[in-house]
Formats: C-alpha cells, structure tokens, sequence
C-alpha cells in the first residue's frame, strides 16, 4: 500500500491530466460540458476513479449523460496514455468514470429549503392574523368583582 499523501498527489495530478486533456487535446462535442471534480486512486496507486459533472449547453437545458459516458468510454485509452506520460509511475491507473451526484443533491436540498422557507412565511402570515381563542385578556385584575 502507497502512502495515502503519494495517493492524494497523484489523484489530484490525474485530475489535472484529464481535465486539460477533456478540454484541449480530445475534441469530441459529447464533453463540452464536462468538469472533472474529483479522482480517487486506490491504495496500491492501480485503480483511479475519476468523478465528473456535466453541464447543459443552457442552464435549462438537461444533458445527455448517456453520450457523456460513451464519449468517456470511448476516449478511457488516449486519457489513460496521457496519464502514464504526465505522472511518471511505474503501473498507469486503469481509469474509471463516474458521474458525481453531489451537486444534484446540493439542488434537492436547495429545492427543500426554499419549499421550508415558503412554508415558514405561510404560518407567519397565519400568525399574524390569529386571535386569541378565549377572553382576550385572560387574567382578571385584582379590583375586578
């Protein structure tokens, strides 16, 4: 087992490989909008998970994540030959690619807490407009009979 600082330096090495490698060098219009975010390498330095986002053409716009992945999948060889030149070890990472769910669930949440918001407004409104179920001044004065 690698030392997890080599690890930690090598992933983000990998990332910086794939990533200008995605942009510059493979020129399939499938991974315009790819952003690599993170990469985990294993232990022993021999597998590399590499974890991407992909953005629509409009920020309306769903992307096709099934040719995302085949494009990934397609160009896995020529990536994982420019790793091997830019990194220098001894064994390439075999790479695999993953798609990172995080910033979807960053939007779910985002979604939950505006609905909570709006909630909270809608009892404040309620709130404000209640009145007291009984007496309005329920505790009598002492020089009341």
């Amino acid at each position: 087992m690698a030392d997890p600082a080599r690890a930690k330096r090598l992933s983000k090495r990998i990332s910086t490989i794939v990533a200008s490698a995605i942009g510059q060098e493979i020129k399939d219009p499938r991974l315009a909008g790819v952003t690599i975010t993170e990469t985990r390498v294993t232990g022993d330095l021999h597998d590399a998970t590499v974890y991407y986002t992909v953005m629509g053409a409009h920020p309306d716009d769903e992307p096709d994540y099934a040719a995302v992945e085949a494009a990934l999948e397609k160009a896995t060889g020529v990536l994982r030959t420019l790793v091997g030149a830019g990194t220098g070890v001894r064994f390439t990472p075999t790479l695999t690619f993953a798609r990172d769910t995080i910033p979807d669930a960053a939007h779910r949440v985002e979604e939950l807490l505006a609905k909570a918001k709006a909630a909270d407004a809608d009892v404040a409104r309620m709130r404000a407009a209640a009145t007291p179920a009984g007496d309005p001044q329920p505790y009598r004065d002492s020089e009341e009979p």
